[in-house]
């Protein structure tokens, strides 16, 4: 910055020496102000510098009526866009990028300093924090109890900053980084193998809308054989998350006539949502011509427990101590 003089507000004819120091200074009033920020434009040179750019409230323009989305008819979010006209614009002279228009006033309510730590572009996870996240899922604690601890070394949630939800977002995202080529070529050489093997070697694989794998299931000759004896019941137990992408391993149990174990299919799950469950479910069946358990025993998770009501409803459902 030119001036070494300067309020923590935006004024006209204030200079940054590149974006990013006037996005952060930008970011920090609003954080003060108690509003978010969103970058609505830049125009770029030939050389790639930027020539200028804009600013706005996170409120900026309103929602599009008319566009249609997977999620349409099943989740309805809240309307959030006020068409608040809250901005600075900034333009490149003699090197700088200086500041020509500033709009102060908001067509909305500020948020309070306690709040405003949640919006969007003041929620961060910064390196040490993501090593923090990455060893305590290397020492088995869950994404609620990691937040919780780290809520408590910074003393307050607002002192964080990210969410929850953060948590879960960057583990998500780290784990679909970790499922790369080399992952999916080895298991999917592995699954042909076993097929070439044995032909009733049975798989099948749940690609998301990026088609990328998302659950993997496989059960081979002799679980399908083990299952038409003793399938009558069946356990499944998701809590070995040991593997490097935290990815549950689902096991589908049970015990033969002397009390040995005996394995009726597998799954390296994405996550244990209802959907992931419902299609775990499905496919267990498809693997097993449709036969499904007399008595199933899970743990106490809920959207395993509702799934189960709506796939196989006839089937009794236990909790396994």
């Amino acid at each position: 910055m030119a001036s070494s003089n300067v309020d923590w507000k935006p004024r006209l004819g204030m200079e940054f020496d590149n974006r990013d120091k006037a996005y952060q200074f930008y970011l920090a009033y609003s954080l003060r102000a108690g509003f978010g920020v969103r970058i609505r434009n830049a125009n770029k040179k030939k050389d790639g510098s930027i020539s200028s750019f804009r600013l706005v409230c996170c409120k900026e323009g309103l929602r599009n009526k008319e566009k249609k989305n997977a999620y349409q008819g099943k989740i309805r979010r809240a309307e959030t866009s006020t068409n608040c006209k809250a901005r600075i614009s900034l333009s490149l002279k003699n090197g700088k990028l200086v500041i020509h228009e500033f709009v102060e006033e908001h067509n909305h309510d500020l948020l309070i300093e306690e709040t405003t730590h949640m919006l969007r572009s003041h929620r961060k996870i910064t390196e040490v924090q993501a090593y923090e996240i990455d060893l305590a899922g290397d020492a088995g604690l869950r994404q609620k109890a990691t937040f919780q601890l780290m809520t408590t070394q910074a003393g307050h949630r607002a002192n964080v900053g990210f969410t929850h939800v953060d948590v879960r977002n960057y583990i998500t995202a780290k784990r679909q980084r970790s499922m790369v080529y080399g992952d999916v070529g080895c298991l999917s050489k592995y699954f042909q193998q076993q097929s070439l093997e044995n032909p009733s070697f049975f798989h099948a694989y749940q690609m998301d809308i990026d088609e990328q794998i998302t659950n993997v299931f496989w059960c081979d000759a002799n679980m399908i054989l083990d299952y038409g004896y003793f399938g009558d019941v069946v356990s499944l137990d998701t809590t070995y998350c040991t593997n490097h992408a935290n990815r549950p391993l689902a096991l589908f149990s049970d015990f033969y006539h002397y009390r040995g174990t005996i394995i009726f299919g597998a799954a390296l799950m994405f996550d244990e949502t209802s959907e992931s469950f419902r299609w775990l479910f499905d496919t267990f069946l498809q693997a097993h011509n449709n036969k499904k358990p007399k008595t199933i025993f899970t743990d106490q998770a809920q959207a395993m427990a509702t799934t189960l009501e709506d796939v196989i409803p006839e089937t009794h459902h236990g909790l396994c101590t």
